[in-house]
């Protein structure tokens, strides 16, 4: 079962775990209000113009970005006018200090009594801006919850989906046990990038853990290394395991028909694999992987065969 997609609620202490690493963000005063500060404009902005006096177009339902400009000009200003001006910021989700600034003490006080949220970065400003915007975007991407367990298998992220109690998770399992890796297990957030490619991750709450019918919860990388788990991998196949096959002529058995599901406006590689008593599927997927990337490098064996069948009935000595 899949889930339609749904655009995610960001706040400001999202923004700042997603960001503590690319965008090189340190807190600087009021940490503990950003935890429920809801950012609704998801755009960057830098309030040049509002520190100068003109608000009538000053987009302060975004995140604040002082830059030196801003911050020059303000020092320029008198004492009293420096803190009047800083105070059509108390209204803003939060405020970025760039190049590694400090807030100066005319404004600590007014970013204290209003709660507002302040960290800095080392960036440049506009550099900060950019990877910035590239972040709120792939926050912002719509997602879907999907009914499937996801591994990557040398570089090839497989959904596996199919009826409760079916085998997704003890197949994962195994796969683990031959060196490849967990993203997600039972349920995968899906979500589109801002570069096209669809990602897979894990629900936050149960990353890391696998949970097996008949032994219950296990957490991954305490059994199998840190290795063994992915925090994300773009999706590249689905793979939808089913007991019943009605009708056998359903099942392709050459390769040439591939079948696609469409997730978030991209098409996505399906195979349908029928599960019966006695079959190995951990070496099916396996293979269905590999052969996956195969056909990114451009090799599609079922293709090359039919080509060849070709070119020999083609010839007038057949026997």
């Amino acid at each position: 079962m899949w889930n339609a997609a749904e655009r995610p609620v960001i706040t400001v202490a999202d923004f700042f775990v997603a960001g503590r690493e690319s965008l090189e963000l340190e807190w600087e005063i009021n940490e503990r209000y950003a935890v429920g500060r809801e950012i609704t404009e998801m755009a960057l902005n830098r309030p040049g113009l509002a520190l100068a006096g003109f608000l009538r177009y000053f987009a302060n339902r975004r995140i604040q970005v002082l830059g030196l400009a801003e911050m020059s000009y303000l020092a320029s200003l008198p004492e009293e006018e420096r803190m009047s001006r800083f105070r059509v910021l108390n209204r803003v989700p939060a405020v970025v200090m760039s190049r590694g600034r400090r807030v100066p003490d005319y404004a600590r006080l007014t970013l204290e009594r209003t709660r507002i949220p302040v960290f800095r970065t080392k960036l440049v400003t506009g550099h900060f801006m950019n990877a910035a915007t590239v972040l709120m975007q792939n926050l912002t991407s719509p997602s879907l919850r999907a009914a499937g367990t996801m591994v990557e298998i040398d570089g090839i992220g497989v959904l596996l989906e199919g009826e409760p109690g079916i085998g997704k998770s003890e197949i994962a399992l195994a796969l683990i046990k031959r060196g490849h890796s967990l993203v997600a297990d039972d349920t995968t957030i899906l979500t589109r990038a801002s570069t096209g490619v669809i990602q897979g991750s894990a629900v936050p709450i149960t990353r890391e853990h696998m949970e097996i019918r008949g032994l219950g919860i296990i957490h991954v990388p305490r059994l199998f290394g840190v290795a063994s788990m992915r925090e994300k991998m773009s999706l590249d196949l689905i793979i939808r395991m089913q007991k019943s096959i009605v009708n056998e002529d359903d099942i392709d058995r050459t390769g040439l028909d591939t079948a696609t599901r469409n997730v978030l406006g991209v098409e996505i590689p399906l195979i349908t694999v029928p599960v019966a008593a006695g079959r190995d599927l951990t070496n099916v997927v396996e293979v269905a992987a590999l052969n996956r990337r195969l056909k990114q490098m451009g090799h599609n064996a079922a293709e090359e065969l039919d080509e060849q069948l070709k070119m020999l009935l083609a010839r007038k000595d057949i026997p």
